[in-house]
């Protein structure tokens, strides 16, 4: 069947044509770390997406823990769930704002690659136990940069400069280069925000009086309509501004809710029963490699032996699903019951 579609070059032509000028193009990106052949139907920033969706770190998110370390109900976020509503927010704003959705989806699509078996959890004892310390931003740069391989055996995904950037930049201080790698960096927090306080009235460990009234009364009574005031004051705000924000009252109300979360649901709440177990088992597991690196998988391993010790475990762990840690937990760490004859 004939089409009219001409391809890439079209898709940048429609680009120019459309988006803000505080857009990034994709034709005027700087590139990847490594030449290559540009795709002949995509742009430079969906195929940034396209690799990152089919790679193997992706897929793990959805046995990592968000919030709840392995939640007995189907309904609670996940890291890879978490991910999708970062997406979606992001999409919005991006789309509202002019400005180029396909490079804030890659990023908002990548950002958390790098995190650890049960959340921040995991990310706390690793970043204790090493010299260079932890910090999942970086850890998720050296996933799409080194660690996840593509099908041709190349080492990375070999992503554009504005795609890493984002990614590397999406939470701290450090704002990210572009204005759609800021996009994500205040969507993560208003979907964290939201979807932790759903999952919290969910779990019984909030109740809805339990919420600050007044900023309940600013922002909404329920989570969608929560999010709808944030994603509708971030656009208004940042028309004409130089950087993606929120209004002051916005901001101080949403400000106000993520410090209420802290004192009562990420630290000492029921949330939290199991994380002293999830430490220790990751402390456990990271002494037991660092001991034992042969026992690694072969790509670890020959790091390992190669001097890179440390790192190699590093990476090892914090590419583990929870399910799997607890796994290799019981087949490292505790005694295999077995009988001799018969009873």
């Amino acid at each position: 069947m004939a089409t009219n579609f001409s391809g890439r070059r079209e898709l940048e032509l429609r680009e120019e044509k459309i988006l803000s000028s505080r857009a990034v193009l994709s034709s005027a990106s700087q590139g990847r770390r490594e030449a290559e052949e540009p795709c002949d139907i995509r742009t430079l920033f969906q195929h940034d997406r396209d690799r990152i969706i089919h790679s193997k770190a992706f897929r793990r998110l959805k046995h990592k823990t968000q919030v709840f370390i392995s939640p007995a109900g189907d309904h609670y976020r996940t890291r890879l769930t978490h991910t999708l509503e970062v997406s979606q927010i992001s999409r919005t704003i991006a789309r509202a704002l002019n400005l180029n959705e396909d490079l804030t989806e890659a990023i908002s699509l990548g950002h958390d690659l790098g995190h650890t078996p049960f959340g921040h959890a995991g990310e706390e004892v690793l970043n204790r136990l090493t010299t260079r310390g932890f910090d999942h931003s970086q850890q998720s740069l050296r996933v799409v940069d080194l660690l996840e391989i593509r099908s041709d055996g190349t080492p990375g995904l070999n992503l554009s400069l504005e795609v890493r950037n984002g990614i590397l930049h999406h939470t701290g201080s450090t704002l990210p280069a572009t204005l759609e790698g800021q996009i994500v960096k205040i969507a993560d927090r208003v979907a964290y925000i939201n979807h932790d306080i759903d999952d919290s009235l969910r779990a019984g460990i909030l109740t809805q009086e339990d919420l600050p009234a007044d900023c309940l009364k600013l922002l909404g009574y329920t989570s969608s309509r929560r999010i709808d005031t944030m994603v509708r004051d971030i656009i208004s705000t940042s028309q004409e501004s130089k950087r993606i924000r929120m209004s002051p009252d916005i901001k101080q109300a949403t400000d106000r809710l993520r410090k209420f979360l802290f004192k009562n649901v990420y630290y000492d709440s029921l949330a939290k029963k199991e994380e002293d177990k999830a430490q220790r088992l990751v402390e456990e597991l990271y002494n037991y490699f660092y001991q034992n690196a042969a026992k690694m998988p072969e790509e670890f391993s020959r790091r390992a032996a190669g001097g890179e010790r440390e790192q190699a475990v590093v990476d090892y762990i914090a590419g583990m699903t929870d399910r799997y840690a607890i796994s290799r937990g019981q087949e490292l760490l505790l005694p295999t019951p077995w009988f001799y004859g018969y009873l």
